[in-house]
């Protein structure tokens, strides 16, 4: 293997957007069938703005020339608490790693990276949400299951 990490830019938004697409079809078990083209479009508007303004980090990782691996973290405020008195938190996502690429340690390098980029904001709270075979990654990280966060569906 002769991978590559690299923080994806604007010249990304195709690859950024497809893997985006990739991950949902995987995390959600879609069948290529299921029309993603509105979540494909909404998705490349994301990046575009979110990259350019600096609230967005994603990682592309490659074999060579061969795409193998992506991951994000988003950034956000919320208001101040004594636990997090700046109020900045981030969320961590799209953390994708093509079957043939697992278990070789990129999905923790790309982890890695993103805390990295966290950290460097100052950032005192990150969050993320886990498929059942992503949990063991993050808990030997050091993340911990949280059981009071609710979350109230409005669509």
């Amino acid at each position: 293997m002769n991978l590559t990490y690299k923080k994806a830019g604007l010249s990304d938004l195709d690859l950024l957007t497809d893997s985006r697409i990739e991950v949902l079809r995987a995390a959600n078990e879609l069948s290529d069938e299921v029309d993603m083209s509105l979540v494909a479009k909404e998705s490349y508007f994301y990046y575009k703005d979110s990259l350019s303004g600096s609230e967005h980090v994603a990682y592309l990782v490659f074999d060579d020339k061969t795409f193998v691996a992506t991951g994000g973290i988003s950034f956000y405020r919320v208001m101040p608490t004594y636990h997090n008195p700046s109020g900045k938190k981030a969320y961590i996502m799209n953390m994708y790693t093509v079957p043939e690429y697992r278990r070789r340690g990129i999905a923790l390098n790309t982890l890695d990276l993103l805390v990295q980029e966290a950290r460097k904001r100052n950032i005192a709270y990150i969050s993320l949400e886990a498929t059942k075979a992503g949990i063991p990654l993050y808990e030997r990280y050091g993340f911990v299951k949280l059981d009071c966060e609710m979350a109230l569906p409005l669509n």
